[in-house]
């Protein structure tokens, strides 16, 4: 679609445009970790956002249809990672396995958590609350600890990866 055409559609029949309208929105891309039964577990997801400064609330939002949801669903804690620029690979790694987080440089947090590292930001979660949405789960996290650093993030837009450059 051209930058001058105006797609008007019904959300409910088309999913496919539905889709598309949603991809327009750049979102930063993060790896949210748990640990399981099975080891640690990794999934990516775009669908996070900040909720309160006080107390420090997080979210994100996984799949239903995801087969690394029964991980993630009762899971109590996480970590959500936001990803720099330059762990595109890491990325890829964790789409294609969910045990791909064994082979990416990682630290154990205070509790066990799996932390990535070079992340731009790390937010340590307990559990708070989770909301049914439709086909998928809103997980609100209650952030124990967090760590930062600068860089330039990853970002998702349109299906694709890409970079933002704050210079």
């Amino acid at each position: 679609m051209d930058a001058g055409t105006i797609a008007t559609f019904d959300p409910s029949t088309d999913s496919d445009s539905f889709r598309g309208a949603l991809g327009t929105f750049v979102t930063g891309v993060t790896i949210i970790t748990t640990d399981s039964p099975e080891g640690p577990v990794a999934i990516v997801a775009n669908s996070f956002a900040s909720v309160s400064l006080d107390p420090p609330l997080v979210l994100w939002s996984p799949a239903k249809s995801s087969k690394r949801f029964e991980h993630f669903a009762g899971s109590r804690r996480f970590a959500v990672h936001v990803m720099a620029a330059d762990q595109r690979d890491i990325c890829a790694a964790i789409i294609k396995s969910k045990t791909a987080i064994k082979d990416v440089p990682t630290h154990l947090s205070h509790c066990g958590m799996p932390i990535i590292e070079g992340a731009l930001a790390t937010f340590e979660c307990n559990l708070e609350a989770t909301y049914d949405a439709g086909d998928h789960v809103i997980v609100v996290g209650l952030v124990t600890k967090a760590h930062h650093r600068g860089g330039d993030p990853l970002v998702f837009h349109a299906g694709k990866y890409g970079e933002f450059s704050a210079t």
